[in-house]
């Protein structure tokens, strides 16, 4: 979540708590998971929160540029490497 979002505009008609509410329901929002009730609110909310609602356009244009992009396939040696390394990282975290 952006800091820069939630902290540059002054939430006019809504509270912050708000904005964290849309934000935390924005994957299943994308993916037509909620109810009809739940994307009217969610709608509402960022026809009042330009933030927001540049936030969520922006996501929805990245969304759009990974699916079309190709996904070069890892060798198995690749992989085991990367599993290392996020492990690796994991554990000194």
């Amino acid at each position: 979540m952006s800091t820069r979002m939630t902290s540059a505009h002054s939430h006019h008609g809504h509270s912050k708590a708000q904005c964290i509410k849309v934000l935390r329901r924005l994957s299943a929002y994308l993916d037509d998971e909620l109810s009809v009730s739940i994307c009217k609110e969610i709608r509402k909310h960022m026809g009042a929160c330009p933030n927001c609602e540049v936030f969520v356009t922006s996501l929805r244009q990245t969304i759009s540029l990974c699916r079309c992009a190709d996904v070069p396939s890892l060798s198995p040696a690749a992989k085991a490497r990367l599993r290392r390394e996020i492990l690796r990282a994991i554990r000194s975290h």
